[in-house]
């Protein structure tokens, strides 16, 4: 009859690595349910006193609401666009038309059976929470969100439009936004809105830092 194969055992040195791993894993996991938890809890005195670390590590890509629970349906139409400023190897500089970034991301979607998160949400997100956290009037940024919203607004961008347009170099960037309110149901009494809202944003110089991890 043939030898029995005997398992090899795990040597020492291994199952120290495996113990350090799965430690290292838990430790990560919790310290991100901790983040995550200080995020949408009731204020208190260590989420206070930590907000910024604790915004900085949630948001954007982690950002917790109830909507899954209780959707609450868009109400209007967006549109959110960029416009290029690019540099050719002749020296000299030269501002695209508007490009409709929401129209590609509608196309992407529409009749795909699975369409992703990226297309359906990503961009109008990164809008919305650039509005939420900067003046109106002059786009200041209110609140330690501000810089973190307009720097994941510019990647979601420059995500879509690459490094270069037409074969010259982007080196900044304008973004703008039209919104109008969806008509309401032919049973309903509201009356319909019959204007369009615009919002310019500043022009925003392009780096290579920025294109990192793109």
């Amino acid at each position: 009859m043939g030898a029995t194969t005997q398992p090899v055992p795990w040597s020492r040195g291994a199952l120290v690595a495996l113990a350090a791993t799965a430690l290292t894993l838990v430790g990560a996991l919790l310290v991100h349910l901790a983040f995550v938890f200080l995020s949408v809890a009731p204020a208190n005195a260590l989420s206070v006193k930590h907000r910024d670390a604790v915004d900085a590590y949630v948001q954007p890509e982690f950002g917790q609401d109830w909507k899954l629970f209780a959707p609450n349906p868009m109400q209007r139409n967006d549109a959110v666009g960029v416009r290029v400023n690019t540099l050719g190897p002749d020296g000299l500089y030269h501002v695209s038309e508007w490009i409709n970034l929401t129209a590609r991301d509608i196309e992407a979607v529409r009749g795909n059976p699975a369409p992703s998160h990226t297309d359906q949400n990503m961009l109008r997100r990164a809008w919305d929470a650039y509005v939420a956290t900067h003046s109106l009037r002059d786009d200041r940024p209110k609140g330690a969100r501000g810089r973190l919203t307009r720097d994941y607004l510019e990647r979601v961008v420059l995500q879509r439009t690459g490094r270069t347009w037409e074969g010259a170099r982007i080196v900044s960037v304008q973004v703008a936004g039209r919104f109008t309110m969806v008509d309401p149901p032919a049973w309903s009494s509201e009356p319909a809105s019959d204007t369009t809202d615009y919002r310019l944003l500043p022009w925003w110089t392009v780096t290579e830092q920025d294109h990192r991890n793109l």
